[in-house]
C-alpha cells in the first residue's frame, strides 16, 4: 500500500553525507509507490517543507546543544529543562501541522532520534509520533555517544531526553544503523535491536566527466593541468583528520618523490614538472567548525610546513547553481579533475567519501578509521594506508601517525599518480567492489524487506 513517508532532517539538499544518502532512500521509496515529503530547518537545494525551528545551527539551538552536552554554562538545571521544553511545544505544533496537512502515515527520522545536534526535535518527533500512532524506520547515522569530545549529559533534563527519545524505543519504530559497530552498541547501551543498512551509491549512473560547464575549474580555482590535484572532499571537522592529508601532501612533495614523477610523467600523460605544484584541495564547507579554531590549525599547519592547500567550499554546492551572480560547481565536479582523493577521517559512522572516491575511479588514502575496519575494509578494498594508529598529537592538538607510515603512503602513491596500468586495475578492482556490496540494487533489496516488515 503507498504511503505518504515523510522525511526528517536538521537539514537536506547539502553535500553531507545525511543530505545525500537521504536522498537515494528518497528515490527507492518514490520508486516503490510511495509519496515522500522532505521536512527540515534548512532545504538548500531540495524541495521540501521548511520549519526553520528544526535547523541545528540557530544559535538558540547551538547554546541548548552546548549545555546538553557540557556542563551547564548557560542555564540552571531549572532554566535548561524550561528552554528545552519551549522548544519542544514549537517544534511539536509545526510536525503536528506538516503531519495533518500532507496526510503523513509514516515517517523515517534522519539522525534526528540519534545524534541530538537540536535536542528538541527528537523529543518533538516522538511525541507527535505517538500522538498520531504513526510507524517509523528510523535512519541513524551517527550517536551521541560517538562525540570525539565524550559525553557528559549536564543535568536530569538531557539525561531525561537521552534515555528516553535518544532514540526512542516503540512497537511501531524499526531502526536502521549504518554500521556493525553502533548495530553492538545501540543493543548493549539500550537494549534495541537493529538492522545494518549500509550507505550506498549508484554505480550505474553515467559517470561524471569534463564537459563544457566543468570544463574551467582547473582554472577557476588557480590550478594549470601540468598540478597534481589531492582532493579532500569533506566536510572541515576535526574527525575528519585532514592534518594527516596536509602530511601526506608534504611527503609526496619532496625532491626525491618529485623527481619520479618528473622522470616518468603522471597517469594519464600529462608532464610534471618543476613548476608543477601539488595542492591539497579541501572542497567541504567549514560551517560545522562554527569557531574556525580547526580550520585555522590547519591553515597555520599547512603554511608552516610548506603544503600547498587551498579552500573552494564557497563555490561547491549540491548542485550546479549561479551564487552572487558566479557559477558554482558540484560536489562531483571536483572528482572529475581530481588526481587522488585524500580521506584519513579517524571516525566516519559509513564513510560516504570512500564510495565517492571509488565510484569515480580515483585512488584513495585513508586512515582505516574503526568502521573501516571492521566492515569495509574486510571487502577487499586496495587503498593507500595510513594504518589504525595515531601516534600523538602536536602542540596544537592536531593527531599524528608515524613519518615511516606517512612516507609509505607518499611512495605508494607516486606509483598510482605515475603508472597507469597499476592505478586502472586499483579503481577498478575498488568499482566493482563497489558495485557488488554497496549499490542501489543492495539498498532496494534492504529497503523492500524493511517496508514490508
Amino acid at each position: 500500500m503507498a504511503k505518504n513517508i515523510g522525511i526528517f532532517h536538521y537539514q537536506v539538499g547539502h553535500t553531507d553525507g545525511v543530505s545525500l544518502e537521504l536522498e537515494k532512500w528518497q528515490r527507492v521509496f518514490e520508486e516503490r509507490g510511495h509519496t515522500v515529503y522532505l521536512c527540515a530547518g534548512d532545504l538548500g537545494s531540495a524541495e521540501g517543507i521548511l520549519i526553520r525551528e528544526m535547523y541545528h545551527h540557530l544559535p538558540e539551538i547551538e547554546r541548548l546543544y552546548d549545555n546538553t552536552f557540557q556542563p551547564l554554562h548557560d542555564f540552571n538545571a531549572e532554566g535548561y529543562r524550561a528552554e528545552l521544553a519551549r522548544w519542544v511545544d514549537i517544534l511539536e505544533t509545526r510536525f503536528r501541522a506538516f503531519i495533518r496537512e500532507k496526510a503523513i502515515d509514516f515517517i523515517v527520522p534522519e539522525n534526528v532520534w540519534c545524534v541530538a545536534a537540536n535536542p528538541a526535535v527528537g523529543i518533538a518527533l516522538e511525541n507527535v509520533r505517538r500522538e498520531f500512532d504513526i510507524p517509523a524506520l528510523a535512519h541513524n547515522h551517527d550517536f551521541f555517544w560517538e562525540r570525539q569530545n565524550g559525553v557528559a549529559l549536564s543535568c536530569a533534563a538531557a539525561i531525561e531526553m537521552a534515555q528516553v527519545y535518544t532514540p526512542p524505543r516503540g512497537g511501531k519504530i524499526q531502526h536502521v544503523v549504518i554500521n556493525s559497530l553502533a548495530r553492538q552498541q545501540l543493543l548493549r547501551r539500550k537494549g534495541i535491536d537493529s538492522t545494518v543498512v549500509p550507505n550506498i551509491f549508484d554505480f550505474q549512473a553515467p559517470p561524471w566527466v569534463k564537459d563544457s560547464y566543468n570544463a574551467d575549474f582547473r582554472e577557476r580555482i588557480g590550478l594549470k593541468e601540468k598540478d597534481v590535484l589531492l582532493l579532500q572532499a569533506t566536510r572541515i571537522v576535526p574527525r575528519k583528520g585532514i592534518e594527516l592529508a596536509i602530511d601526506f601532501a608534504r611527503a609526496l612533495d619532496t625532491p626525491r618523490r618529485r623527481a619520479v614523477l618528473q622522470e616518468k610523467g603522471l597517469f594519464d600523460g600529462r608532464s610534471f614538472d618543476e613548476d608543477s605544484r601539488i595542492v591539497l584541495v579541501l572542497a567541504g564547507y567549514a560551517r560545522d567548525d562554527p569557531t574556525g579554531v580547526y580550520f585555522q590549525k590547519l591553515k597555520d599547519k599547512a603554511a608552516r610546513e610548506g603544503v600547498d592547500m587551498i579552500h573552494v567550499g564557497d563555490m561547491i554546492t549540491h548542485e550546479r547553481e549561479s551564487k552572487a551572480g558566479e557559477k558554482t560547481f558540484s560536489l562531483w565536479d571536483t572528482y572529475v579533475f581530481a588526481d587522488f582523493v585524500t580521506y584519513p577521517s579517524l571516525w566516519e559512522g559509513w564513510g560516504n567519501q570512500f564510495l565517492e572516491a571509488v565510484r569515480a575511479k580515483l585512488p584513495v588514502m585513508l586512515f582505516e578509521y574503526p568502521v573501516y575496519e571492521a566492515d569495509i575494509g574486510p571487502r577487499g578494498f586496495e587503498v593507500v594506508s595510513l594504518g589504525t594508529e595515531v601516534t600523538g598529537e602536536n602542540e596544537a592538538g592536531l593527531v599524528k601517525v608515524s613519518a615511516d607510515t606517512i612516507g609509505r603512503a607518499a611512495d605508494e602513491a607516486v606509483v598510482l599518480l605515475t603508472n597507469a596500468a597499476a592505478r586502472q586495475k586499483a579503481v577498478e578492482h575498488n568499482f566493482a567492489l563497489g558495485q557488488k556490496h554497496y549499490s542501489m540494487d543492495a539498498l532496494r533489496a534492504y529497503l523492500g524487506n524493511l517496508m514490508n516488515d
